[in-house]
């Protein structure tokens, strides 16, 4: 995956394709520095953790920018956030998590929303750059609530 981004960044220069560009030499930053944090070169795991920051980053600046009334900056995140999205790994339908999660739950068999943090426990390894998190969490929550 890292191979790709630096090869796309080349692409994306030769193309003159500025969006694009500016989008990959952000992440190239940020994977730079997580690497000088980390003392070694990113593994596909760790690169999809960085493009997940990036696009949580993205979506919680659309709803700033929807607060704000600013369409125009919402279309070039969106933009931004689809460039970001062809990097990852392929996502969990919400059906799929939801099986995910029952199974979680008859091996934890929680008691009530007070187990929020043994079921996350056991959810979070198992969805990390595969799901939304913010939908794993809310299908948990959803479900903790109707037990």
């Amino acid at each position: 995956m890292r191979e790709t981004i630096l090869k796309d960044i080349i692409e994306a220069m030769k193309a003159k394709d500025k969006e694009k560009l500016a989008v990959l030499r952000m992440v190239k930053g940020a994977m730079q520095l997580e690497e000088i944090n980390v003392k070694h070169e990113l593994d596909d795991v760790e690169m999809t953790q960085i493009l997940s920051k990036q696009i949580k980053t993205r979506k919680d600046s659309i709803t700033e920018f929807e607060k704000g009334g600013r369409q125009d900056l919402i279309e070039q995140v969106k933009k931004e956030i689809e460039i970001l999205e062809v990097y990852m790994p392929e996502q969990m339908s919400e059906e799929e998590i939801s099986k995910k999660v029952l199974e979680i739950f008859a091996e934890v068999n929680p008691t009530g929303p007070s187990d929020m943090g043994k079921i996350m426990g056991k959810a979070a390894p198992l969805f990390k750059g595969k799901a939304d998190m913010g939908l794993v969490n809310k299908i948990i929550k959803e479900k903790l609530n109707n037990l």
